[in-house]
């Protein structure tokens, strides 16, 4: 046996096998997330070729054997012998990890993948894989499979088109999960539209008999994008206030707008990926709209000599902003590589949108006026919010201050072994207090319906009973006092109804916790219990089913005729505290369903909160008649 370190070692190590052996080192998992991504990487190479000036069009289609095909109109790939590698160019682009056009800044100035390794990762991962490349009035053709070259490049006839078409098959024996859902693509490529000017995606779905199409193109670019995301909102001023312009080889463009809600929606972008740790970016972004809005309201008097200064959050009240900027070697820093670390971009943005930001308010003073107001109104509210937090925040037992009084704490004191089921009604948490393990399991009854955050700002919300005894219990604190090292429970359970109203309860929780708490639900500490619908019994076998494809099978398991006895829950209090227990809130047969969130699809979410809660009913109205086909138990 031998144990030289070798070329022939390293070629091992840099061969398209790592891929297929650790393909979450590339891809960042095999889930649907993963799998869609396969998707981003052959795009993100046509929009590679939109940037540089070459591409205008991009098709994407779900063929109905659910492989993909991308189409673009950029120059090709190149299809010369290279020289390094003694094969075509483009069999290097598809075997060789790290190869490509964006190493050695020749090929493109910026780009929009992060590693330069997309084409050859979906070849790896992919059953088979096949381009097609029109350049030069010629159209040429290769076959891979699980990224092995199955035939020589060759020239398959005449073309008077240029382009590059990439046809692939996801590997079940990689993917969990190989069905492409259409939503997820739709979201991603309209925010790629959005963030490349004048670029046209169209979609297209063929594996139902009506095909489905969409197609995306925004001729103002980051300007719609903002446009978009206040759609279900009403904006305080009508003008989008845009800043673009280059520093040191950074471009920057940036596009906001305020609206009449609290809170704020920033989304930040480094070659057209999403950066939602921020960086460097956004920290430019926000020290720049602080200091120039602070000089203005000082210069025109709507700060008083003896004022505090605005804070950013007082300024940020209710504005959606896209920062995109484009760097030739973007550096990345986190655990997850989402965050910018170039000390450039964070200089590039602050003088961009210092000088921009400047010369708009002073154009037009009347829109100026409007967000100072509302940022002066805002540092009031947050005045009264910090008073009101002081009472919420969680003393010490020499303070005084306990927990609410309607809590029915746990004896256990290791959070990780600790959950604390949120109940709707006190007849319900009455059951659930008689029920619960008592050692581990603590109970906190909500009286009614909590308010709506979504229409509220934080000193209101501060003030609201069964939010504080939330906030207090949790011991987290909020907004910019949380930290989740004190967080007294690992599970935060929702345990409502299986009615309308049940459902409103959930909704106004999570809406809660989006706003003011989210990383609870980053990191995986909110469900929603599962309570029965059903209870069936018979010749006294007593069954519980969840679902209505549940109950059928009950059914025919134990023989449908007359002495089946069903009765359909329709509250938690209609259940004794046994039937509770083992159906709801016992660890070793309930049903849990963890709430997640995926942070790169953040505009998407934060727009269907506005959608749901917001103060507009139009949108709600249009999202219900879009989404009511798919209503299992509709409650009447």
């Amino acid at each position: 046996m031998s144990n030289e370190y070798g070329a022939d070692q390293i070629q091992i190590l840099e061969g398209l096998e790592a891929v297929r052996k650790r393909p979450g080192m590339y891809i960042g998992s095999t889930s649907s997330k993963g799998l869609h991504h396969l998707v981003y990487e052959i795009v993100d190479n046509a929009i590679d070729e939109a940037l540089a000036g070459y591409c205008d069009t991009i098709d994407v289609t779900i063929n109905p054997n659910n492989s993909v095909t991308v189409i673009d109109n950029g120059r090709g790939i190149p299809v010369g012998i290279n020289q390094k590698a003694g094969i075509p160019a483009v069999e290097v682009v598809f075997t060789i990890l790290h190869a490509g056009g964006k190493f050695g800044g020749g090929g493109y100035k910026v780009s929009g993948g992060l590693h330069g390794v997309g084409a050859s990762v979906v070849n790896a991962l992919s059953e088979w894989l096949e381009v097609e490349i029109c350049v030069d009035g010629k159209k040429y053709f290769q076959r891979y499979e699980r990224g092995k070259v199955m035939n020589p490049l060759k020239e398959i006839g005449d073309s008077d088109c240029r382009g590059t078409k990439v046809t692939f098959l996801p590997d079940k024996e990689i993917f969990e999960e190989t069905v492409y859902d259409f939503d997820v693509l739709k979201q991603r490529l309209r925010e790629m539209a959005f963030l490349t000017k004048n670029i046209k995606i169209n979609l297209r779905d063929l594996r139902e008999e009506e095909v489905k199409e969409r197609t995306f193109h925004y001729a103002g670019g980051i300007k719609e994008y903002v446009e978009y995301l206040n759609k279900h909102k009403d904006p305080i001023y009508p003008e989008i206030i845009y800043c673009e312009g280059q520093r040191d080889a950074v471009y920057v463009e940036v596009a906001l707008q305020h609206n009449n809600t609290y809170t704020e929606g920033i989304y930040s972008f480094v070659n057209n990926i999403t950066t939602p740790e921020g960086g460097t970016h956004l920290a430019g972004f926000k020290n720049a709209i602080t200091k120039t809005f602070n000089d203005y309201a000082r210069a025109q008097k709507y700060l008083k000599d003896t004022d505090a200064n605005l804070s950013g959050e007082d300024i940020r009240e209710g504005l959606t902003a896209i920062i995109s900027v484009k760097i030739p070697e973007p550096q990345f820093e986190g655990q997850t590589k989402q965050k910018l670390g170039n000390s450039e971009a964070r200089g590039a943005v602050d003088s961009v949108v210092s000088e921009q930001l400047t010369y708009f308010l002073e154009q037009n003073p009347n829109v100026a006026k409007i967000i100072c107001e509302k940022a002066v109104l805002a540092q009031r509210a947050r005045d009264a919010a910090r008073k009101a937090r002081d009472l919420t925040r969680r003393k010490t037992a020499l303070e005084g201050m306990s927990l609410p009084g309607k809590l029915a704490d746990c004896s256990e004191k290791d959070p990780s072994k600790c959950e604390i089921y949120i109940v709707e009604g006190d007849s319900a948490g009455g059951s659930a207090k008689t029920a619960r393990s008592r050692a581990t399991q603590a109970i906190l009854p909500l009286r009614g319906k909590i308010l709506n955050v979504e229409k509220s700002r934080l000193d209101k919300i501060l003030v609201n009973n069964e939010i504080k005894a939330m906030i207090t219990a949790f011991g987290t604190g909020i907004s910019e006092d949380f930290d989740i090292t004190k967080l007294r429970y690992h599970k935060i359970i929702i345990m409502t109804d299986a009615d309308v109203d049940g459902a409103h309860i959930s909704t106004l929780l999570l809406t809660f916790f989006y706003r003011f708490m989210p990383e609870l639900i980053k990191q995986g500490y909110v469900y929603k219990a599962q309570p029965p619908l059903y209870k069936v019994e018979k010749n006294k076998i007593v069954r519980y089913a969840y679902s209505d494809e549940e109950l059928n099978q009950i059914l025919t398991e134990l023989g449908r005729d007359g002495n089946n006895k069903i009765q359909r829950y329709k509250g938690l209090g209609e259940m004794d505290a046994e039937q509770l227990w083992d159906t709801t809130m016992d660890p070793e047969k309930r049903v849990l369903l963890r709430v997640t969130m995926d942070e790169e699809e953040s505009s998407e979410i934060d727009l269907t909160f506005t959608t749901l809660m917001g103060d507009k009913v139009e949108p709600r109205r249009e999202f219900i008649e879009a989404n009511a086909k798919y209503v299992k138990n509709l409650d009447i």
